[in-house]
């Protein structure tokens, strides 16, 4: 993927902000179905939240895209599988996405830690 002219990840103020994560592989490939799609974002978040040392569990606010609102329901249930209560708060918007085939895309805010 050419190099895009933002950050993947910025701290301020307490807060570890991480950009839009979408559902590809290291090859390229985009999985399908909304579930398998969700899961794989919520990997790629994971794995950069502990890149700085926090989990799924430290994320206070996600933003949802999704392509198609008959998803929303097998979406949910793939993202509430992922976390904890106290649950982020979210927003969940239908929006046309930039990499074809996907289905969602997710941004998320996390609290870091002292």
């Amino acid at each position: 993927m050419a190099e895009l002219p933002f950050s993947r990840l910025r701290r301020a103020a307490g807060l570890v902000f991480l950009s839009g994560e979408v559902p590809f592989d290291a090859d390229g490939s985009v999985p399908e179905g909304i579930s398998a799609q969700t899961d794989l974002v919520l990997d790629r978040i994971a794995n950069t939240l502990a890149s700085v040392n926090l989990t799924l569990d430290d994320v206070v606010s996600s933003t949802v895209y999704l392509v198609d609102p008959a998803d929303f329901s097998a979406f949910n249930a793939a993202y509430a599988r992922r976390f904890n209560a106290p649950l982020p708060v979210r927003a969940t918007v239908v929006a046309a996405l930039m990499v074809p085939h996907a289905r969602i895309e997710i941004s998320v805010i996390a609290a870091a830690r002292s």
